[in-house]
């Protein structure tokens, strides 16, 4: 279905506003997003910068927002309404999901064909099948917290809507995958540090990647990338009976994706992954700004920070070096590897929360559970 004319002065106008909150746009899209969004969808967008809303939740929503307004441009020819009908969020969940046996006997089941076609042409469609139901219930909630911060009232909490997702998910059920088949453990992390030996600044910064988002509780990959020097500060060392004393450092992490605007939570580095990060940080001549930064073919250290995806190739190209296979590890297993880790070794479940700013024990406890029920009793029968 062919979307609106949409005037070239409008788009000009909504890139050039787009400009101002830059920092919450999927990377890239920025003329693509002034095509697709709204002018309310921008001021919406504006407001939630304003009002303090974690970027990479930002981020998250915008990207959100342009799919669904994509979608409705292919599925009606016209941008979302504000609030939405209920009817059209029942034809969201029956495009996104649908199942596979059923379009083999009726080729009309689920998206339809054009839909599918001009959302794949646009880049926001790229596999093929129905969606996760995960996805599926995030981009309602997006879309639920955009019409609340428009002041309006949805229908998301209809029956209708609740009944229609449960029976489509039970109808196609899909296994659970966690974001990193395996789990950098402390035995993983050995097998990946030693790959980072030699005194290359690549080494040198990719070592300190790992030691520290590992032993920071698993820091998230946009945190890991985006870390500053102005976060650091130098702690008294940790007194160690026998041995010389082990350097200190306190990260603060500020806003995160579980805190508010005006939360300064902090997380500490001791002894080892101290030095690899004062190591780095001597040999890249960082004095200030961000920490991990794009080295060039010819060695030279940019000023530019890296990219989040930036540290999940380095995890996946540390473990193809180690001789381990790249696809069964991700820059999460630094975080579940670390919760897993401190259950292996016994550590109470709060102490490690405390360092993982995990807020769900429910979340951070299925680590705990894990690793006790492998190594338990009840698994060792025979």
């Amino acid at each position: 279905m062919a979307k609106a004319f949409i005037s070239k002065t409008a788009v000009d106008r909504r890139a050039d506003e787009l400009d101002t909150i830059a920092s919450v746009l999927p990377i890239d899209r920025r003329d693509e997003l002034a095509e697709l969004l709204t002018d309310q969808d921008i001021e919406t967008l504006r407001h939630l910068v304003n009002e303090g809303m974690g970027e990479n939740t930002l981020r998250a929503l915008t990207s959100d927002l342009a799919y669904l307004q994509a979608w409705s441009l292919a599925a009606t020819g016209a941008s979302l309404p504000w609030p939405a009908p209920e009817a059209l969020l029942l034809k969201f969940v029956a495009h996104h999901l649908w199942q596979p046996d059923q379009r083999e006997i009726d080729p009309h089941h689920g998206m339809p064909a054009d839909v599918e076609q001009s959302l794949r042409e646009q880049g926001f469609l790229r596999s093929s099948g129905p969606h996760a139901p995960d996805t599926v219930r995030r981009r309602l909630a997006s879309w639920s917290t955009l019409t609340k911060w428009r002041g309006l009232s949805g229908v998301f909490s209809s029956p209708s809507l609740k009944s229609a997702i449960r029976l489509a998910v039970r109808a196609t059920p899909r296994p659970r995958k966690r974001k990193s088949a395996k789990a950098v453990t402390g035995d993983v992390l050995a097998k990946l540090l030693a790959t980072c030996s030699t005194d290359s600044l690549r080494d040198i910064r990719d070592r300190a990647i790992l030691m520290v988002a590992f032993a920071s509780g698993g820091r998230r990959r946009s945190e890991t990338a985006g870390l500053r020097r102005e976060q650091l500060t130098v702690e008294p060392p940790i007194t160690v009976e026998g041995a010389p004393p082990l350097p200190s450092l306190a990260i603060h992490l500020g806003r995160t994706k579980t805190s508010g605007a005006e939360s300064d939570e902090a997380v500490y580095l001791t002894g080892r992954p101290v030095d690899a990060l004062n190591a780095w940080m001597a040999a890249g001549r960082i004095e200030s700004g961000s920490i991990f930064r794009k080295i060039d073919r010819w060695g030279n250290v940019s000023k530019r920070a890296l990219e989040p995806g930036a540290v999940n190739a380095i995890v996946k190209r540390r473990a193809e070096m180690a001789g381990l296979d790249p696809a069964e590890f991700s820059a999460h297993g630094l975080r579940s590897g670390y919760l897993t880790e401190a259950a292996n070794r016994g550590i109470p479940l709060p102490e490690a929360m405390e360092q993982s700013r995990h807020r769900s024990v429910q979340q951070a406890s299925s680590y705990y559970n894990n690793a006790t029920r492998r190594s338990g009793r009840a698994a060792r029968m025979l």
